[in-house]
């Protein structure tokens, strides 16, 4: 039977029902395991760094959500390096989003570059090079932290024409916002600390992908490399997955009513959510997405501007990640990302939405 989407998240990589035993067993804390003292056999698990039941139990849930087996890594930039340092080798050449996560541009500026893997950049929204001699193509859609959307679909049948794999992050999409196997890339790539765990307390990575010799070879590289998530943040993990499609909603309903709110607005430019109908990206975000993260970026013109704004906001708090519980904020420059010095990323938490429009407006007037 096909579940949607709030059912499969409550149920996604649970065991089967054992009596006296919890839904969901708690975590395995185990370096060594109890081996056969004669024939030397291993069963399911023979040594913590490659083998976990925890860790497996939540790799089951994500890959029920991505469409593909999943493997899960210490971190999101864990995860996109080993799905790099795998899959390129020297004199390859892999095109990354030029408005994406900036620490892969500087991870390609540095430690691809000694390798002697050449990288091209290329806006999210396009226009597209010819990819030919490209080993891959990394898409990250809605980017981040300036919400264009790619078609997955269209881009990567140009990629797959020239000979080269692709790969989309999901991180601020997550596999409830869109499913990128479906839509014809060969591997996802994530963040599991933003939306898809919500609760900003673990930190968490994940490679999905229904290539079986792609699998292989990344998760060769995730033992060699020993970049494993620890059982309890896998377990946290697993537990935060349950309220995912909870999450999303109010998340969503909250980012809708606050790109309406700053549009209104004459003192605030640049209002970026997908879900607008006046945002670039909507034609497409529309057809492609199930439902549009809870993320949204405008500009206040200046570093100062938003320094008051957020000294002035009860409900949003100053910090550089997204996508969990609590209404933050981000002026992204201070990073080094490529944007204005009053552009802001806002992640819409799940507060009242009549709680947060009164706070974001009063904190704008005061700012």
């Amino acid at each position: 039977m096909t579940y949607s989407d709030g059912t499969r998240v409550v149920h996604a990589g649970l065991p089967e029902a054992e009596v006296g035993d919890p839904f969901l067993p708690g975590p395995v804390f185990a370096a060594p395991y109890h081996l056969d003292p004669v024939a030397g056999q291993v069963g399911d698990n023979g040594y913590g760094r490659p083998d976990n039941p925890t860790r497996r139990r939540l790799e089951s849930a994500i890959g029920e959500l991505e469409g593909g087996p999943a493997l899960t890594f210490a971190s999101g930039q864990a995860a996109i390096t080993a799905l790099l340092l795998s899959v390129l080798r020297t004199g390859d050449t892999v095109a990354l989003p030029s408005d994406g996560y900036y620490t892969v541009r500087s991870f390609a500026e540095s430690t691809l570059r000694d390798l002697g893997v050449q990288s091209i950049l290329v806006p999210t929204a396009g226009p597209y090079p010819d990819f030919s001699g490209v080993r891959l193509v990394l898409l990250e859609t809605p980017a981040n932290p300036g919400l264009d959307v790619c078609d997955i679909r269209e881009v990567s049948a140009r990629a797959h024409a020239a000979g080269a794999l692709v790969a989309v992050d999901n991180t601020t999409a997550t596999p409830l916002g869109q499913n990128p196997l479906a839509l014809g890339a060969d591997l996802v790539v994530a963040s599991g600390t933003k939306a898809l765990t919500g609760h900003s307390d673990v930190l968490l990575g994940y490679v999905s992908t229904n290539d079986p010799e792609l699998l292989a070879k990344i998760e060769t590289w995730r033992k060699h490399t020993g970049a494993v998530p620890g059982a309890f943040d896998a377990w946290l993990a697993h537990r935060s997955i349950a309220t995912l499609d909870l999450r999303l909603a109010r998340q969503s309903q909250n980012a809708a009513a606050v790109a309406a709110l700053l549009s209104g607005r004459d003192d605030v430019t640049g209002v970026r959510w997908p879900g607008l109908s006046s945002d670039p990206s909507y034609p497409v975000a529309s057809a492609q997405m199930r439902r549009i993260p809870g993320v949204v970026s405008f500009d206040l013109g200046d570093a100062q501007r938003v320094a008051r704004f957020l000294a002035a906001a009860e409900l949003v708090f100053a910090a550089t990640s997204f996508g969990g519980v609590h209404t933050t904020a981000d002026r992204r420059a201070q990073w080094g990302d490529d944007t204005g010095p009053g552009f802001v990323r806002l992640s819409c938490g799940i507060e009242d939405t009549v709680d947060l429009l009164a706070d974001l407006r009063a904190a704008l007037d005061q700012a």
